[in-house]
């Protein structure tokens, strides 16, 4: 899918001189909400785009829906459920662009929102990944990300900067910053093509850190960029505090240790989550008798213990 809008605005550069970006969306179960994404996406200024929708394999939805209302976007169905990973990186592998934009069907984008991360990766090769601000869609102009704390080795938590703040142009800057929202992120091919893909093992939560952390140990930056806005639907792909989420939640808190944490910050790490964080979860479940969340919590903490390494670092 491309536009070809007035140009005045950018600089006065011509279409030709912006590199080709593909724009990657993993749809499952929600072509109305994809459909909503792309119609803003049509909107935006940038003129040299590609459109992949992976449907990961949705069992009550029609994506054929998504071809016929916007003919240009490369449908691609796995026939399964891949996770947000294995669906993104689908499309990677026959993406074209200079840049891969990974972005969230659940998102409606700004018109102008890509220049600005195009244009700082374009200045400094040295940055792997940025993320824009990300505002709330149903509270406008309340933030839901204006960059990360870096995440405790041993805790495997961090904080969304701006969470809850109205926007006033406080976080307006560009800069580094603890890690990526995966939400929306774009990146470098030739990085992706020097650090890998995202790894699959996550299926859902905590893989998009990981990612971060393999960039930055290969010597790239992290970054968010204040000057770009997208718009998120939270909670729209996963129901809060279901059984799936919880899961999945706690499961790639747990992978995530195992990947990134190394010496004496992988042994108190291991400490904290299984003999602190975790046994605390399961009771707070308990006591709000919640039983089916206490047990997805257990479910996670014995799918990471019975995994090998290998199978955990592949």
């Amino acid at each position: 899918m491309e536009t070809h809008q007035d140009r005045s605005n950018l600089d006065d550069q011509t279409n030709a001189s912006w590199p080709l970006v593909s724009v990657i969306t993993v749809n499952y179960n929600q072509s109305a909400v994809t459909l909503d994404f792309l119609a803003s996406l049509e909107a935006c200024t940038y003129p040299h785009l590609e459109v992949f929708v992976v449907d990961n394999g949705s069992p009550n939805d029609r994506p054929d829906v998504i071809s016929e209302k916007f003919p240009k976007v490369h449908l691609i169905k796995t026939g399964r459920n891949l996770g947000f990973a294995g669906g993104n990186n689908v499309a990677v592998k026959q993406a074209k662009g200079k840049y891969l934009l990974f972005i969230n069907n659940d998102t409606e984008v700004e018109t102008g929102f890509l220049e600005p991360m195009v244009q700082l990766l374009e200045q400094n090769p040295a940055i792997g990944m940025v993320s824009p601000k990300i505002h709330f869609y149903h509270h406008p102009g309340v933030f839901q990300f204006a960059g990360f704390t870096p995440i405790s080795p041993v805790t495997i938590r961090n904080k969304a900067i701006g969470f809850g703040e109205y926007d006033k142009g406080q976080y307006d800057l560009t800069h580094e910053t603890g890690s990526i929202f995966g939400a929306a992120m774009l990146v470098p091919m030739r990085v992706i093509q020097e650090v890998g893909l995202m790894t699959e093992v996550f299926f859902l939560y905590y893989e998009e850190h990981d990612w971060a952390e393999r960039m930055k140990r290969a010597g790239f930056k992290v970054f968010y960029c204040g000057k770009s806005m997208v718009r998120h639907k939270e909670s729209i792909s996963t129901v809060k505090e279901s059984a799936f989420q919880v899961y999945y939640l706690h499961r790639g808190r747990l992978i995530y240790s195992r990947r990134n944490t190394f010496g004496m910050q992988f042994v108190l790490s291991q400490l904290y989550l299984h003999f602190i964080a975790m046994p605390k979860t399961v009771l707070s479940y308990l006591l709000k008798r919640k039983p089916t969340l206490a047990k997805a919590v257990l479910k996670a903490v014995w799918w990471t213990l019975s995994r090998r390494s290998k199978e955990i670092h592949s």
